[in-house]
């Protein structure tokens, strides 16, 4: 197994941990010109164009768009087909998301000034929101469950799901966990073209005003040349995850949680910062023997090859810093005071504290949502959470002598900016 090996002491350190960490994002003209194409299509043809779509990318032999519906008694039946196993999973999980995320529920607010001004802020769910669910090579009701229930806790009141059938497979885990998430409508299409019948709407397909959920290549530059005409959550990268480890962490734990993410796909990143190099050597060690037993070995076998790798550093003051810079989606503190070191962590999408907190519980089940910022983007950006499906909007009432105080401070300021309308519309009330 050829595993990348790294030193903070090296002269070219830094170099080389900049090279690991850069995700070249050449732009695919071919494929932003074919999203282009479907997107003026959809927009333009409607539901003859979403059946024609589905049937010749997705081998869906539809013959309407009616079709392409699910009726909430075949996610019912999704449920029942489960094991009692994969319900009680289901269940728990669902359960820790939503008390999880309601502790996030923003209160509206007002405060009434000694004129009488009133000014406050009003917080109300967005309306009706799209949610892309990736299908085909993989299945994930966990993207359902992440996704579903803090837009259901914020008070959205249209949640329509979309979710690609190729061949017209479905999966009954996906269904389920829409089925226990209070999705209200499931379409039975995915890509571009289910991005864009959620931007402008069809005949059947309700139009949304925001789009949220992870999926290929075309559904993620979809999401960013429909961006405007609705909201996005975000375009994601690889995953990744960091752990910082010392001497005393166990070396075939950490190796399986690199291994937990690096399985994901080619491009996703694993890394490891140590101080300790019989450590780093005895975690390079349980890697080679775990990873013949890994279904999805190729996978992780190109991850440490193209942005993964075990990170010799100073101390663990160099550690933090290093961690801080790289502003990683998972961290992972296996220290003896994870406590204390979480507290000098200022930029990650999710800290698990511990040697006990692994980060497939983040993914699953812990209760925080695993929707987190990628590539370094932790440094101004958060996880996905319940006010991502929130507005606020801003309330003024001015009172009668709170506008002739008001007045000659926005006349003055507007005549400052040239603006004179505004210096009258202001100054004509104040000496009302």
């Amino acid at each position: 197994m050829n595993i990348k090996r790294l030193d903070s002491q090296d002269s070219d350190f830094k170099k080389k941990l900049t090279e690991l960490l850069t995700v070249e994002e050449s732009r695919d003209l071919k494929l932003q010109k074919s999203v282009a194409t479907i997107i003026k299509n959809i927009k333009t043809l409607g539901d003859v164009a979403l059946v024609s779509y589905t049937r010749e990318l997705d081998g869906n032999e539809v013959n309407s768009v009616e079709q392409l519906e699910l009726g909430k008694d075949i996610l019912k039946d999704s449920w029942d087909a489960l094991t009692n196993e994969q319900k009680y999973s289901l269940e728990k999980a669902k359960e820790r998301i939503k008390v999880f995320h309601r502790k996030q529920l923003a209160s509206s607010w007002s405060y009434e000034e000694p004129n009488g001004t009133i000014l406050g802020q009003r917080v109300t769910p967005i309306e009706k929101v799209g949610l892309y669910v990736p299908g085909g090579k993989a299945a994930y009701p966990s993207s359902v469950l992440m996704n579903a229930i803090p837009a259901k806790v914020a008070g959205v009141q249209d949640l329509i799901m979309v979710v690609p059938t190729p061949r017209g497979v479905r999966n009954d885990l996906v269904l389920a966990a829409a089925h226990i998430s209070g999705v209200d409508r499931v379409f039975t299409i995915g890509g571009a073209q289910a991005v864009s019948a959620l931007t402008f709407g069809s005949t059947r397909v309700p139009k949304v005003d925001k789009i949220v959920g992870p999926g290929n290549a075309f559904v993620a530059e979809a999401k960013r040349q429909v961006f405007g005409h609705v909201g996005i959550d975000m375009i994601a990268g690889p995953s990744e995850i960091l752990v910082l480890a010392d001497g005393r962490a166990n070396p075939a734990w950490v190796a399986m949680d690199l291994f937990s993410q690096a399985e994901h796909d080619e491009m996703a990143q694993a890394l490891l910062l140590s101080w300790d190099d019989d450590f780093i050597h005895l975690v390079e060690q349980n890697m080679v023997r775990f990873l013949s037993k890994m279904p999805r070995s190729d996978i992780i076998l190109q991850s440490f090859k193209n942005r993964s790798a075990l990170i010799k550093v100073k101390d663990i003051q160099e550690a933090t810093q290093i961690t801080n810079e790289i502003a990683p989606e998972h961290l992972e503190l296996a220290v003896e005071q994870p406590r204390a070191l979480a507290e000098k962590i200022f930029n990650a999408g999710a800290i698990f504290i511990g040697k006990y907190s692994s980060e497939a519980f983040g993914d699953y089940c812990a209760g925080p949502n695993h929707v987190l910022p990628t590539q370094g983007t932790a440094r101004f950006s958060s996880p996905l959470g319940v006010y991502d499906f929130q507005k606020r909007t801003s309330l003024i009432e001015i009172s009668k002598e709170g506008a002739s105080e008001l007045g000659s401070i926005a006349g003055e300021l507007a005549r400052g900016e040239g603006l004179y309308a505004h210096a009258q519309s202001a100054l004509m009330r104040a000496k009302d």
